[in-house]
């Protein structure tokens, strides 16, 4: 396992959308591997296999004690709506209120080949929404109502 170069906002890739996994490979999971141990390192909430130079529809989320390694997974079913603050690491020293679901649901694909459907609210909802939307090329700052400078003092997780 190794630690990814995270790419930054101004990267074209980042603009590109992914295309989807059509097998697992041993590629596939060295990614999730790597993009698990990127994702703490950087003391991220998620990170999105564009972030790291990969096309590919691969998401590693993470939640107190749980990480949902995502493959082509898609949003099925959303609720209600909320605004929060959110950072990335693609967009380093930013943040902005983005209005997002309340209440997501999403399929997807796990390492070992099965289907699987995920909830989640509040944080967990804005980190879904928020990596699923890297693998269709837009980024947070596309989508907030307002941008600000980051206080580097801040221990908030980014997303």
């Amino acid at each position: 396992m190794a630690l990814r170069y995270i790419r930054s906002y101004d990267d074209e890739l980042l603009r590109k959308k992914s295309r989807p996994v059509e097998a697992i490979s041993n590629k596939i999971l060295t990614l999730l591997d790597d993009m698990k141990d990127t994702v703490i390192s950087a003391n991220g909430l998620g990170l999105a296999a564009p972030q790291v130079g990969v096309l590919r529809r691969v998401v590693v989320v993470r939640h107190e004690d749980a990480y949902y390694e995502m493959i082509n997974p898609e949003i099925i079913e959303t609720r209600d709506t909320q605004i929060k603050s959110e950072a990335c690491l693609s967009v380093p020293g930013k943040q902005g209120k983005v209005e997002r679901p309340a209440y997501v649901k999403v399929r997807a694909t796990n390492r070992d080949g099965e289907e699987y459907e995920v909830e989640g609210t509040d944080i967990l909802a804005v980190g879904f929404c928020h990596e699923l939307d890297h693998l269709d090329g837009i980024l947070f700052i596309d989508k907030a109502v307002e941008i600000v400078d980051r206080d580097d003092d801040e221990d908030d997780e980014e997303i």
